[in-house]
């Protein structure tokens, strides 16, 4: 498989002990959680949708802000109540006993999500042809103030990443990696991960995106190696949008 790097380690976190902080109870109301990161994007949309030419793009970042912060929030206590009473949520960010060079594998993982996602955007430009602007509201705000700016930042280098590493790594693909060999677990989570996004023209990417930072989590058995490749990513995008 293409993802095969130095990020990948034939005994994955999953394996050992460090799966039974992952413990969890039945609760049906946790799917609502894997959609959340596109809530908020939709609110926004609408909100853009019914004010475009009157609300200010400053206003729009800062509700993006709070909207994401209470996703975050709903999110900490759905994975809270779905987690069984004698195990903690912080579980969750606990790393393997094992020393392990994330920072290594970070870096490396970002320079092979990079190197997959050019690759990927040559097929889906042949499929569904090139588009001059893909996130136009997202442009509008990045140059329309500092205020704007920085909220965007908060949301899409930090929330956005904690938020959702915690519900398709920390959570869900720990809890599939408990009952099937792990790298089904990865394809399965990545591909979950991708449809929650709702969008068919990206899925390829994303589901990519999803994969390696599925490997990154098995590879090093730490959270915080997939966190950090998802907001660099989403900072180099940010940066890529900014100067388009």
């Amino acid at each position: 498989m293409i993802l095969a790097s130095p990020i990948l380690n034939p005994k994955p976190k999953f394996g050992g002990h460090s799966s039974k902080s992952l413990a969890i109870s039945t609760n049906p109301f946790l799917r609502c959680s894997f959609f959340t990161t596109k809530f908020s994007s939709t609110l926004l949309k609408c909100h853009c949708g019914t004010h475009n030419k009157d609300t200010d793009k400053s206003t729009q970042a800062l509700s993006l802000l709070v909207i994401d912060i209470l996703e975050l929030l709903a999110t900490l206590f759905l994975l809270k109540s779905a987690i069984k009473p004698n195990n903690r949520l912080l579980d969750i960010f606990k790393a393997n006993p094992v020393e392990r060079n994330w920072l290594l594998a970070s870096a490396l993982g970002f320079g092979v999500l990079i190197l997959l996602v050019f690759l990927t955007s040559i097929v889906v430009d042949g499929l569904y042809g090139i588009k001059d602007v893909n996130n136009l509201i997202l442009k509008e705000m990045l140059v329309r103030s500092d205020i704007s700016k920085g909220a965007c930042i908060t949301v899409y280098c930090i929330i956005t990443p904690i938020l959702e590493e915690m519900v398709y790594r920390g959570f869900m693909l720990a809890s599939l990696a408990s009952t099937m060999n792990w790298k089904q677990a990865v394809v399965i989570s990545a591909a979950i991960f991708s449809a929650a996004h709702l969008s068919g023209e990206n899925f390829l990417q994303l589901f990519v995106i999803g994969c390696i930072l599925g490997c990154s989590y098995c590879g090093t058995g730490n959270l915080s190696s997939s966190i950090l490749i998802h907001s660099l990513y989403n900072a180099f995008t940010l940066i890529i949008t900014f100067l388009s």
